[in-house]
């Protein structure tokens, strides 16, 4: 199912020539050049608490590496407050949790487009009574391995580190793992306590973006000029 008038959150695609955008596409880059030893294939992006902007920024982060000619395919693995279904507007009715309990999704997962070429959505699905237990299961690293001969990058939107275990049990499978912090939002002590629970599981922390930085009024006249 194609977006033909894609959210506002995502501003890639509705302001690609702005600032925003093109902070995006320097986090891709330096995504790029930090795994050039060890390729990140598969990466969770989450956040320390909700209301951080991980969806948002997870969003736009994909759309970037999709652009640069590559094969993404994001998942919204957040199984209790899914919203990338909403900011790409396609169907929620199947998706991550329809491939846990049906075969036939698991051989062929069910991807849906975007208007972005090269970028393929898996929303959560119905919503499971058991999300942790779910992420921690074997069939969820089925899943992972399925994914990744699909795309070179797959992409998870996990639940906050503090509030669930959903994050620390998914980021303990993946390659990598990106902590979006919300400037002026998150608590010095939230934010770290996060970066603590992610070491615990030895995830591999590969940066940190923070989000809702305030823009230099120099950049938006120099881009504006553009």
């Amino acid at each position: 199912m194609a977006v033909n008038n894609p959210s506002d959150s995502l501003v890639t695609l509705t302001k690609p020539r702005s600032p925003v955008s093109e902070a995006y596409r320097t986090l891709r880059t330096n995504l790029e050049f930090s795994s050039l030893d060890k390729p990140v294939k598969t990466m969770v992006v989450t956040s320390p608490g909700p209301e951080e902007g991980k969806s948002t920024t997870l969003a736009n982060l994909a759309v970037t590496l999709a652009q640069a000619e590559k094969e993404i395919i994001l998942v919204d693995c957040d199984l209790r407050r899914p919203s990338q279904h909403e900011i790409f507007g396609v169907n929620n009715g199947v998706g991550l949790t329809t491939m846990v309990v049906d075969d036939e999704a698991m051989a062929d997962p069910p991807l849906q487009q975007t208007s972005v070429p090269g970028l393929w959505l898996l929303p959560s699905g119905p919503l499971p009574p058991n999300p942790s237990e779910l992420v921690g299961s074997r069939r969820m690293e089925e899943i992972l391995a399925v994914l990744s001969q699909r795309a070179d990058t797959v992409l998870f939107d996990a639940p906050p580190v503090i509030a669930v275990t959903d994050a620390a049990v998914l980021s303990s499978k993946v390659d990598g793992v990106l902590l979006v912090i919300n400037a002026g939002g998150t608590k010095r002590d939230h934010a770290q306590k996060a970066k603590a629970l992610l070491e615990k599981v030895n995830a591999n922390l590969v940066g940190a973006v923070l989000n809702n930085v305030k823009m230099d009024t120099s950049l938006h006249r120099y881009y504006a000029e553009q």
